[in-house]
């Protein structure tokens, strides 16, 4: 049983967004719900599209829905639904700190090693 992100009541607030309707699978598919459910499992779990599990169907075809689905902007209109109507139900605040090498800190060279006869002799 594949665990599911979306209550129905967000399905409802994005599904008129949605490519296709429910009722002509053509080249849209055959469930639009489960498709935007397997894009948020690759979202949530960082996956590569290769392991994407199979309930959600082969994974080269969602993908090839997945870029459909952004060269139209579904996901940009369905996110400026979503953003309207914004609870905050959940904050989210990552704490992480990436150290860069100082070559990417914008360092010319950074530290050159010398040999211990030069420091002698100076």
């Amino acid at each position: 049983m594949i665990r599911t992100a979306l209550t129905d009541a967000q399905w409802e607030t994005i599904a008129p967004h949605s490519l296709g309707p429910e009722c002509d699978p053509g080249r849209t598919g055959p469930n639009p719900r489960l498709f935007v459910e397997a894009v948020l499992w690759i979202v949530r779990t960082g996956s590569p599209w290769r392991d994407l599990p199979s309930e959600f169907g082969g994974w080269n075809t969602v993908f090839k829905r997945f870029r459909r689905w952004v060269k139209a902007d579904a996901y940009y209109r369905m996110f400026r639904v979503v953003a309207e109507d914004s609870d905050v139900e959940y904050a989210m605040v990552n704490g992480t700190i990436v150290k860069v090498h100082r070559h990417g800190q914008g360092a010319k060279e950074g530290l050159k090693a010398k040999p211990l006869g030069v420091l002698a002799a100076a």
